[in-house]
């Protein structure tokens, strides 16, 4: 593995090459082109802050920024590792022609998606901003923003490891795509993104078990990260449960731990499979 990751580096201009191709070509036919990168999560903010501020009053202060928080990170994990199903593919005629490293092509697609999330959370600060500026109060920047890199950091190994299992796998079995997009859907409704993890701490079932389906909850890793990114950039607030406001409950630190070793263990795994799988791709018909 460490002659591969040799060759990636020898091969690094034309990763960032492709990199910029892939935020090139995404809205190359738009009038808005690489607008559309700040456009869509102004509008997904739009929507949210009309839908849970006005529709669906639960009583929390701004709870369109607690949704955006995690749900910027989801969908970056999301486009990540459904473009990553189809990288191969798509460049099927050039892996039979020319020699280069074939995982770039998926880092590629994983590093275009990570500038927009980048993006997106520029957009998130000056929402915070604005609503500070309509409503002068407490500052809506926390301390523990410093801490986002962090964040950053564990939320692309994990979508870098898995992107890469899924790549290799759906060149050979294009059914692997379609379980994909199942998975992540289900996994949208798993996580605690339109929603509060405090939600799932305090469910009736949750208390009979004796704290035993939170734990098990929070073996998710998006579910993790997803309270995570909320906790260090938000203010906590009382988390209204059946009409009545529960303290928020501060994630423990195993579990990110858990989920640090989890993007390690994907990541390894990941980069070996698509290595042992890599040199057969020209041999897809």
């Amino acid at each position: 593995m460490l002659d591969e990751l040799k060759e990636l580096w020898r091969f690094r201009e034309l990763l960032l090459t492709m990199v910029e191709r892939e935020l090139r070509v995404r809205y190359k036919n738009s009038a808005l082109g690489f607008l559309w990168s700040f456009i869509i999560p102004l509008t997904t903010m739009a929507v949210l802050t009309f839908v849970f501020g006005y529709l669906q009053d639960n009583g929390m202060r701004s709870f369109s920024a607690y949704i955006l928080a995690a749900y910027l990170p989801y969908l970056f994990f999301q486009q990540s590792i459904m473009d990553s199903s189809q990288s191969v593919l798509q460049y099927m005629p050039l892996v039979k022609k020319i020699y280069f490293p074939r995982e770039i092509l998926p880092l590629a697609v994983i590093l275009g998606n990570f500038v927009h999330l980048l993006f997106g959370f520029v957009v998130f600060f000056v929402y915070l901003l604005v609503v500070w500026l309509i409503n002068r109060g407490e500052s809506p920047f926390q301390p523990t923003t410093v801490l986002l890199p962090v964040l950053f950091f564990i939320s692309f190994i994990l979508s870098t490891g898995i992107g890469l299992f899924v790549a290799a796998l759906n060149t050979f079995y294009e059914d692997v795509k379609y379980l994909t997009s199942v998975a992540l859907y289900l996994l949208f409704f798993l996580s605690p993104i339109t929603y509060m993890s405090e939600q799932v701490a305090y469910s009736r079932i949750n208390i009979k078990s004796g704290g035993l389906i939170y734990n098990i909850y929070n073996l998710n890793p998006i579910a993790v990260l997803s309270t995570a990114y909320r906790q260090i950039l938000l203010a906590p607030q009382g988390i209204p449960v059946n009409g009545v406001k529960q303290v928020p409950i501060m994630l423990d630190p195993k579990y990110l731990i858990w989920t640090l070793f989890l993007g390690f263990a994907t990541l390894f795994g990941g980069y070996h499979l698509f290595n042992r799988m890599k040199w057969r791709f020209v041999e897809r018909p």
